[in-house]
């Protein structure tokens, strides 16, 4: 191991059987609190070394993105519905940017077909995990919706609304409430995803049960990094999606790529556990 990190490895309790084949144990590093920063300069060279799978990816999720906020342009809650499922499709759309990582880290030739082939394998857990951040985006405009309802004698309908109601309202409380709840919401679902994809990509056999618990484990030993990765994150996506979308071209594969990089550092494989 390098001298950036150091492996915490878990304890088996005595008499415990050991590690199913299938499930391997999985051993989770602890790294320095600025080592995200590394992991967006790794990025940039595998987007340098296979930049035509990058450029559409970002591509599809910016025409996406840009024909569904044109849509919903004038209703609020059609508009946040719209953007929260972007938001959930970013990260199963960089799938394909895991694998292009993947096979660069192996020195393989990778391509557009390499990249999409990951979604012709018929994978059940990416679906179901899929389906999870879909119901987690739901609830969120589901509880949003209620707390916006029940606090406001009028109704929110366009983008105007939501700025003069919620975002100007000279009292305080509304706003902030509602900054506060996306902030709890939105800490659960970061923690069960950072890592969970490419590692789930990484090891076929691994469960999404496992996955889901080793990406907290992540989180939990490496609360500065995990911090800063997430304030990096929504940053980056902020930039993509305030430039009219454009920004996502580039943004797109470089949190992508980064991100199987954040799992590669974080994430080691106890070749014993087989």
């Amino acid at each position: 191991m390098n001298g950036w990190s150091k492996a915490v490895v878990p304890r088996l309790t005595d008499g415990m059987p050991p590690p199913s084949p299938r499930h391997p144990e999985l051993l989770v590093r602890e790294v320095e609190w600025l080592r995200p920063l590394q992991w967006l300069a790794l990025a940039w060279r595998d987007m340098e070394r296979c930049p035509t799978a990058g450029v559409m990816h970002g591509l599809i999720l910016a025409v996406i993105g840009g024909a569904m906020f044109w849509f919903a342009r004038h209703a609020f809650w059609w508009l946040a519905a719209m953007l929260s499922a972007c938001m959930t499709l970013a990260p199963l759309l960089a799938a394909g940017l895991y694998e292009i990582s993947r096979r660069l880290e192996r020195e393989q030739d990778a391509s557009v077909a390499d990249a999409f082939r990951v979604w012709t394998q018929g994978d059940r857990r990416l679906r179901l995990f899929g389906l999870l951040l879909a119901l987690t985006s739901g609830g969120w405009l589901l509880c949003s919706a209620a707390l916006i309802h029940s606090w406001l004698p009028a109704s929110v309908y366009s983008p105007a609304d939501f700025v003069r109601l919620v975002v100007l309202q000279p009292n305080f409380g509304l706003f902030e409430l509602w900054l506060l709840m996306g902030a709890l919401l939105a800490a659960p679902m970061f923690a069960s995803t950072v890592i969970t994809l490419p590692l789930l990509l990484d090891h076929p056999t691994l469960s999404l049960h496992q996955a889901i618990l080793t990406s907290w484990r992540v989180v939990a030993l490496n609360p500065m990094a995990m911090a800063l990765w997430a304030g990096l994150l929504c940053l980056f996506t902020a930039l993509g999606i305030g430039s009219a979308f454009l920004g996502l071209v580039g943004v797109v594969p470089m949190l992508g790529h980064a991100s199987w990089h954040a799992y590669r550092d974080l994430v080691d494989h106890d070749a014993h556990a087989h």
